[in-house]
């Protein structure tokens, strides 16, 4: 049984967090807070296993009480942001404080179903999930002259729990000049502008949200939009990416597998596929069909994972070339792009 702190200030939405998560037998709603004050002697009281936080909330705001939280009692946190501009970056803030997952605030734009999924798959991934401190050493990337012409290779990347931190970590420890690459990481809608303008800035690629018809070209990294399937497409000699609706795959939209097949369809041997920390499967039959295309490919080991699920996954398939720890994936993708 998971048992779950509910924090938010607001009644109505304190009501429905409580009502969507009591439908599942697996979980358990052990208390209810209001602001942080509270939520600190609560958590004390009732040991939970995991705690959903709003971000707006008085006494206290949620980005100062989650970072002495994870200072002082580290434990997983759900987060509950709205699609403002203001509410994206500070979800894009808290996970790098340490947030396990991100989700959509109930009341916008998603429907009640789909938050509740959403919710769900959040707090079970959380409960699972390594909360932990740990500095990961960016690898040092070979020093190579690549000789490559502009389409003639793709890196795939795709994650989902744990995801932000573990992209920032790969591109952190690739060239400016990388081939043209594409991520796929499970976020809500909106969030994913947030947190490609957060990779942009501290990444030697420039990275961007894809929108239709974007080029894949090298020193570009192109991050799905949520609540959008993104696939690859070439027209010629040129990649191009697609962005598209659809039914969710694996719950997820935009989804891993979406991504990897088109990679696999489109360039073959020509590309690398990564997949990351992540709860469940998303990614890894994709993840073969890139193998069986051709690509080479690495799946990130368990004892750097949030949350081994996804890798797992295709490790079991045999889907994996390599696979590695976080901070050796940069030189694992460099050495077979060099060769």
């Amino acid at each position: 049984m998971i048992k779950v702190l509910v924090v938010d200030d607001s009644a109505v939405v304190r009501k429905i967090l409580v009502e969507e998560l009591s439908k599942y037998k697996d979980i358990e709603v052990v208390g209810t807070a209001p602001d942080p004050y509270v939520a600190r002697d609560k958590i004390v009281q009732l040991k939970p296993d995991v705690i959903t936080l709003d971000l707006e909330m008085p006494r206290m705001d949620g980005l100062t009480f989650l970072s002495r939280l994870m200072k002082y009692h580290p434990m997983p946190v759900v987060v509950l942001s709205s699609i403002a501009p203001k509410g994206s970056r500070n979800a894009i803030k808290a996970l790098e404080l340490g947030a396990v997952e991100v989700i959509q605030k109930p009341g916008s734009a998603y429907s009640t179903l789909e938050v509740s999924q959403d919710l769900v798959r959040a707090v079970r991934a959380a409960a699972v999930a390594k909360v932990r401190k740990f500095e990961v050493q960016p690898a040092e990337v070979p020093k190579v002259t690549m000789k490559l012409e502009t389409t003639n290779k793709v890196l795939a990347i795709g994650a989902s729990t744990g995801g932000t931190k573990a992209i920032e970590v790969v591109l952190m420890g690739l060239p400016a000049l990388c081939p043209g690459t594409v991520i796929v990481q499970h976020m809500p809608e909106k969030f994913t502008k947030s947190f490609a303008e957060r990779l942009n800035e501290v990444c030697p690629m420039d990275v961007k949200e894809a929108e239709e018809g974007d080029q894949v070209v090298p020193g570009l990294a192109l991050i799905a939009p949520g609540n959008k399937h993104m696939v690859l497409a070439r027209r010629g000699a040129n990649y191009y990416v697609r962005i598209k609706d659809g039914p969710r795959v694996h719950f997820q939209r935009p989804s891993v597998d979406v991504l990897f097949n088109s990679v696999a369809e489109h360039a073959g041997s020509n590309a690398v596929g990564v997949l990351l920390t992540g709860m469940g499967a998303d990614g890894a039959k994709g993840l073969l069909e890139m193998k069986n295309a051709g690509a080479y490919t690495i799946a990130q080991d368990e004892d750097t994972c949030v949350v081994f699920g996804m890798p797992r996954e295709a490790i079991k398939l045999g889907a994996a070339h390599k696979v590695l720890p976080l901070h050796e994936i940069p030189r694992g993708i460099m050495e077979v792009l060099s060769s």
